[in-house]
């Protein structure tokens, strides 16, 4: 019998955490969701216990060390061991002059996108590097704003542009253990952060439009396949986005 594949997810409770979690259980994972709040967490692994998969949800602060480290040792405790870990969790700020931005929200982007990614990233490159079998797959979520910014949007971008900085030395560094990397930047999908799109929001210009937007399982999908690929083989920057949002040219 194949031994079952262990995924962690964080940010797993709502929007692309919450679908491409239920898509890994229903491709044959099992999960640990994890999030800043229990309710949504227990949700999501009651939705996908019809799949026949085991998913505990932990609750858990990106930002906090201990936090995170209770969050792997639950891992190790639980499965024994980790293949994959989908680096999700992320916030934004309010829309505002950069000299405007209070330091607290900047931190707080940071802590949680950035420090969040790196701290998840170090408990789980320590367990995949000396289980048997060795090895597993990190991928981070790095958005279109790892690419180009948002008017008013400092610290939201700052961070997913260090995401590729990371993203990068983890595969560099994972080489020798068997510790693929990639990520994923995704555009405009039908979540909770990025509804108002339809609403229209600020463009390069000035001027305010409404965005298309597409069904998050679309990038559920992507995250299943990258993380079905043998560790031989990598996908190291994929972007997903829905076709007609304003990305590729002049604004």
């Amino acid at each position: 019998m194949a031994q079952s594949k262990i995924a962690v997810v964080t940010g797993g409770g709502t929007g692309v955490g919450k679908s491409s979690a239920l898509a890994l259980m229903k491709a044959g994972w099992d999960v640990v969701l994890a999030g800043r709040r229990k309710e949504p967490l227990e949700a999501v692994a009651k939705e996908g216990a019809g799949s026949g998969r085991k998913a505990i949800a932990v609750q858990t602060d990106v930002a906090d060390p201990d936090s995170v480290k209770a969050l792997f040792a639950e891992v190790e405790k639980t499965f024994g061991r980790l293949d994959l870990l989908f680096n999700n969790a992320g916030i934004g700020a309010p829309g505002v002059d950069l000299d405007e931005l209070p330091f607290e929200k900047w931190k707080s982007v940071v802590d949680i996108n950035l420090t969040g990614s790196f701290l998840c990233a170090q408990q789980a490159f320590r367990i995949m590097k000396t289980q048997s079998p060795r090895g597993g797959r990190i991928i981070n979520n790095g958005s279109i704003s790892a690419h180009a910014p948002r008017p008013n949007s400092i610290a939201y971008t700052s961070t997913k542009h260090a995401i590729t900085g990371l993203t990068k030395t983890i595969s560099l560094d994972g080489r020798k253990y068997d510790i693929a990397c990639g990520q994923i930047d995704i555009g405009n999908a039908e979540t909770d952060l990025a509804r108002r799109m339809a609403d229209g929001v600020r463009q390069a210009d000035g001027s305010v439009r409404v965005e298309p937007l597409m069904d998050p399982q679309h990038v559920a999908d992507a995250i299943v396949f990258m993380a079905g690929l043998p560790l031989a083989s990598n996908v190291q920057f994929l972007t997903i986005m829905a076709t007609k949002m304003p990305f590729v040219g002049r604004g």
